[in-house]
């Protein structure tokens, strides 16, 4: 198997990575008791300086270090590819363990990352030789009425979906199931859901954070704070430490479609990729389409919670024709199907990013049939295009968010797996070569949960004209870029 990963293993990635939601970058949000909060004064940097800076005798706290029993298990992430070797692994338990974490490394001049569900691209979530914030225990739902959550950051998707699809309530999230609630919300977030009831962060009423100075702010006092939160707050201004969502009805049930051609060339792919693209022009806000090209092998994947027939007619009679399979699915219950997506639970070796943001299929035929080709000459690469739009670009979502990139109708990942590290360079080498189409051709636009640190100019490819604006709420929550990473967003640098 040196050049390809197992049949199984693609089986799994391809079940979830046919509806580009594989694996959301990893970030970082939390709740706690409102006990917890009301012991440090928020307005008051004082009572927080004078928290204990020995975290290793807090109750607050989980202290691991090289050599001890959980700490080589909590180092790794997601991606095997990256590997990273902090000094200390702090597990928090709740607000006050993250504010004496962040004072214990601002003491000791430690750099510091937070690490969720670690499902990060590039890494982010970890570092070499300074602290990780851990937030695995604080993981937990609190309904606060009917309608209404606060979740913990260690809250991975399938947890969150077991505590509320039960009550028949639902947020447009992804369905990965081992991603932390946090990350994939602070950079936007999407899913299924998502063309009906906006990104995941337009759900977002309220958070608290903790600063990089260990202060705890609210939301609620600073409007601008849950702006930048809602499409830029990846690691960038603090750790968010709650996050309150309004929920939706869930649907009563769940139906998905999908379309196959085997033994693909890159023409045949491109002819059928056009075709989607006319067919997903006026595709129902309830309905979402992804493209997925793995190889010889093609995969359409049509999903639809509010009985669209005629949509669902319509792709049948056109790609019939033009595709080796068709299989019309039956409605099924949400949360058994959303299940069918949670995907591999493992660390797995793999290099992932965005491939841009697109306006139409116009955007990118010149030069995709190149792409193509080197997919299908790369087993265990994977090209796919995901349906936005539909009520993403609503106008007061718009207004009350960071995420720059609501009027892109269409969005693509390029996705890479193998099976030994010996392998790594190969496919990091194939991956660029992929990239590099796409950059000569000016596709710069990009989705800031699916990094990559390649990227030129990420500043404005994640966050578009929005960055300014975040550069200064950077500076006022995180003026000493305690929580700084390779493409975390810069300090303004006051000229004086």
């Amino acid at each position: 198997m040196e050049d390809n990963i197992s049949r199984n293993k693609f089986l799994k990635l391809a079940g979830l990575g046919s509806i580009g939601l594989y694996i959301n970058s990893c970030q970082f949000t939390n709740q706690s008791s409102k006990d917890e909060n009301d012991s440090i004064n928020t307005n008051d940097s004082a009572a927080v300086s004078n928290a204990s800076l020995d975290i290793a005798t807090s109750e607050n706290v989980i202290v691991h270090q090289k050599g001890d029993p959980e700490y080589e298990s909590l180092r790794g992430g997601f991606n095997k590819r990256i590997q990273k070797y902090p000094r200390l692994i702090v597990q928090c338990k709740n607000t006050q363990g993250i504010s004496e974490s962040i004072n214990y490394a601002n003491a000791n001049k430690l750099s510091v990352a937070v690490k969720s569900g670690g499902h990060c691209f590039e890494g982010f979530s970890s570092n070499n030789d300074g602290l990780v914030i851990n937030l695995s225990l604080m993981n937990t739902v609190e309904w606060l009425d009917n309608s209404t959550i606060k979740i913990q950051p260690g809250c991975t998707l399938s947890k969150l979906y077991n505590e509320i699809l039960p009550k028949r309530r639902f947020i447009p999230a992804g369905s990965c199931g081992g991603v932390g609630v946090g990350g994939l919300t602070l950079g936007g977030g999407y899913g299924f859901f998502s063309r009906k009831y906006g990104l995941t962060c337009d759900s977002l009423v309220e958070l608290t954070i903790v600063d990089g100075k260990g202060n705890i702010h609210h939301s609620k006092d600073n409007p601008d704070l849950l702006w930048a939160c809602k499409g830029g707050g990846n690691g960038n201004f603090g750790i968010v430490t709650e996050m309150t969502f309004k929920t939706y009805d869930a649907p009563a049930h769940f139906t998905s479609h999908r379309f196959k051609a085997l033994n693909v060339d890159a023409e045949r792919v491109q002819t059928i990729m056009e075709k989607w693209f006319q067919l997903t022009t006026a595709l129902p806000v309830s309905c979402f389409s992804a493209f997925v090209h793995n190889g010889r092998t093609l995969n359409i994947l049509l999903t639809d919670y509010e009985n669209n027939a005629s949509t669902v007619q319509q792709f049948k009679e056109t790609l019939a024709a033009f595709v080796d399979k068709v299989t019309i699915g039956t409605p099924k219950p949400l949360a058994a199907s959303l299940k069918n997506y949670y995907g591999i639970q493992y660390p797995i070796y793999f290099k992932n990013s965005s491939a841009g943001l697109y306006e139409n299929y116009a955007r990118i035929q010149p030069f995709i049939k190149e792409v193509l080709q080197k997919v299908i000459d790369t087993p265990g690469m994977i090209y796919q295009i995901n349906t936005l739009g539909g009520n993403i670009n609503q106008l007061s979502f718009k207004d009350t968010s960071a995420y720059p990139h609501r009027a892109y109708p269409y969005l693509s990942e390029l996705q890479t797996y193998w099976d030994a590290e010996s392998q790594t360079k190969k496919y990091e080498t194939a991956f660029e070569e992929v990239q590099s189409i796409f950059r000569n051709n000016h596709i710069q636009t990009q989705y800031r949960n699916y990094p990559d640190i390649n990227f030129k100019d990420w500043q404005h490819a994640y966050y578009g004209e929005n960055y300014n604006r975040l550069k200064q709420i950077k500076q006022q929550f995180d003026p000493d870029n305690v929580f700084g990473y390779e493409q975390g967003i810069e300090r303004e640098m006051k000229i004086s």
